[in-house]
């Protein structure tokens, strides 16, 4: 029997759900033995080799990049999971949402006290770099996602339960104590 496929990605957001995921701790053991990763940081397989049954992907969309990379996934990946705040609402990226791009880039790139000082200030523009979006949207403004499981990380313990569901066709029990926050 085959093992489900399981991809992972990080959008624009801080990398804390992956660690997240790392915080299974000995469970990971386990996992290795449930399914087999491909695309994902946790490996370093960098494209896609074949279909996959799970994406886990954690950040919003703040670039062209970000975008780019969620449309792959949803072709690539039977269900979708956003993981944690920034790919469900846009997190703390998305604080940015109410102010106007070139008022953001000339903040960090030329006004900022980071910058004091340097003559030769200009904001990057190489056709190479991802555009940046408007704002910064949750996943599920992009594509469709199939499920959702909140935090800032999400807990160890939800990411777990949620996948070990998924992987043998169980209910997804998720009770208060996984979901809470303090």
């Amino acid at each position: 029997m085959s093992k489900p496929i399981v991809a992972t990605t990080s959008l624009a957001g801080c990398f804390g759900c992956h660690m997240s995921v790392l915080d299974i701790d000995d469970r990971i053991l386990e996992l290795i033995e449930l399914v087999e990763f491909n695309k994902s940081p946790i490996n370093d397989i960098k494209k896609f080799t074949k279909k996959c049954d799970i994406g886990l992907i954690e950040g919003g969309c703040a670039n062209s990049e970000n975008v780019h990379v969620l449309k792959d996934f949803r072709e690539h990946c039977k269900i979708l999971i956003s993981l944690g705040e920034c790919a469900i609402m846009g997190g703390l990226p998305a604080m940015r949402n109410g102010i106007p791009v070139r008022e953001c880039l000339e903040e960090a790139y030329l006004n900022g006290l980071t910058v004091a000082g340097n003559t030769g200030k200009i904001i990057p523009n190489d056709p190479e770099l991802p555009m940046l979006l408007d704002k910064v949207y949750p996943c599920h403004e992009v594509v469709k996602i199939d499920y959702f499981l909140p935090g800032c990380p999400p807990r160890a313990d939800l990411i777990w339960d949620a996948l070990v569901a998924l992987i043998t066709g169980d209910e997804m029990k998720l009770p208060y104590e996984v979901i809470k926050f303090d």
